[in-house]
């Protein structure tokens, strides 16, 4: 059985999208703009290696779930979801990752 988190986090973050920006750290990411959002996950990833490359379990994991919370942020704001990027991963099944990237249009 799955765990709903990111089902759950989903919701709330699409919730709270019209929410006051000085109340909502997400309502204030999406008044900022796609530009700020896709920013801040950058900023994210960057840190997610940084943990990475380090021997801290606890901070590789608590970058990696701040990734994973402004890849939210960035794909309500595109008008996307996680049943989109689960689609795409279902396409991808069984395709080698080289064949994959054979395949896209550029």
């Amino acid at each position: 059985m799955t765990d709903p988190i990111l089902d759950t986090l989903e919701a709330t973050i699409r919730l709270r999208r019209g929410a006051d920006a000085g109340t909502s750290y997400v309502a204030g990411l999406f008044a900022r703009g796609r530009r700020k959002i896709a920013q801040k996950l950058g900023e994210e990833a960057t840190e997610t290696v940084i943990a990475a490359m380090g021997n801290d379990p606890g901070a590789l994991t608590s970058e990696a779930a701040d990734l994973v919370f402004h890849l939210l942020v960035l794909l309500a704001d595109a008008g996307l979801s996680l049943d989109d990027v689960r689609a795409e991963l279902r396409r991808r099944e069984g395709v080698s990752g080289i064949d994959e990237k054979a395949g896209r249009k550029e």
